[in-house]
C-alpha cells in the first residue's frame, strides 16, 4: 500500500458517509476504511468491499466509544500501516424544537455524538495520522452551528446547532494545538439523506427555506475541499461544500 492515500471515514454506512467512501474507492492509489456501528449489516459497504477488493475495508466504529475507535485504528495500522486523512462524518440530527421543548437527554446525546465523537476519533487516530507527510482531519459540521447565523434562524436547531457549534470550536482548537495538522470544517449543504428528510418533516423553516441537494452533489463539493485543503495561519473556516464561508 506504499504510495496510496489512506482515508478513514466515520458514519460511512449511509448518506454522505457512504457517498464519500463510494467516490474515494473509485480513485486510483487509495485505501478507504469505512467506519460503521454494525459492519455485518452494512450491506452497501460490503458490496463496495467486493467491488474494490483491498481498497475498501469496513471497521466497527461507534461514535465516542473509545474502545471501538482504538480497535478501528489498530486495524488500520495492521492493514495499511499508516493513515493520511480522517473525515469525521458521523453525526446526528434527531430532534428539532424550541428551547422549552428540547429535552435535556437530546442535548446530551447530540453533544455526545457530534462533539465528543470527533474528539475521541482524533485522539485515537492521531498516532498514525501524525506520521503522514500531510495529515488532515476533516469535520463534517453545519452552518446550523454558526452562532452568527444558525442561532438566529427561527428553526428548532438548539440541540443540533449547539452541538455543531461545539464541533466548530473543536476544529479551531485542533488547528491551534497541532501546527503540523491540516484541519477542514465543512458544511455539506442541506442534503437529501435520511437525516435531511427527517429535518424537513420535523421543522417547517428547514422545509420551506432550504433547497436540498443530492448526496452526489454534496460529496463532490466536500472532496474538492478535502483535496485542496491547506493549513492557513488564521485557522480553518466554516466553509460550505460549494465554497461559501459562513461566520462562526
Amino acid at each position: 500500500m506504499a504510495g496510496s492515500t489512506v482515508y478513514l471515514v466515520s458514519g460511512a454506512n449511509r448518506g454522505i458517509g457512504l457517498g464519500l467512501v463510494t467516490s474515494l474507492a473509485a480513485r486510483p492509489n487509495v485505501v478507504v476504511f469505512a467506519g460503521a456501528r454494525n459492519p455485518t449489516f452494512a450491506s452497501d459497504l460490503n458490496d463496495l468491499e467486493t467491488k474494490y477488493p483491498g481498497k475498501v475495508h469496513t471497521v466497527k466504529l461507534t461514535s465516542a466509544d473509545e474502545a471501538d475507535n482504538l480497535a478501528a485504528v489498530a486495524e488500520i495500522k495492521r492493514v495499511a500501516g499508516k493513515l493520511d486523512v480522517v473525515i469525521a462524518n458521523a453525526g446526528i440530527a434527531k430532534f428539532f424544537g424550541s428551547i422549552l421543548e428540547t429535552p435535556s437527554d437530546e442535548m446530551k446525546e447530540h453533544y455526545e455524538v457530534n462533539v465528543v465523537g470527533p474528539t475521541v476519533l482524533f485522539q485515537s487516530a492521531w498516532p498514525p495520522l501524525k506520521a503522514s507527510p500531510k495529515p488532515e482531519f476533516v469535520i463534517i459540521s453545519s452552518a446550523g452551528g454558526s452562532i452568527a447565523g444558525g442561532a438566529s434562524l427561527p428553526a428548532g436547531l438548539l440541540a443540533y446547532g449547539a452541538s455543531k457549534a461545539g464541533a466548530n470550536f473543536l476544529a479551531m482548537k485542533l488547528h491551534s494545538e497541532h501546527p503540523e495538522l491540516i484541519v477542514a470544517d465543512i458544511h455539506p449543504g442541506p442534503v437529501e439523506t435520511d437525516m435531511g428528510v427527517f429535518a424537513q418533516k420535523q421543522d417547517k423553516v428547514l422545509r420551506d427555506a432550504l433547497t436540498y441537494i443530492t448526496v452526489s452533489e454534496s460529496v463532490a463539493g466536500i472532496l474538492n475541499l478535502v483535496d485542496h485543503a491547506k493549513r492557513e495561519e488564521a485557522g480553518p473556516k466554516l466553509i460550505g461544500y460549494e465554497g461559501t464561508v459562513f461566520p462562526w
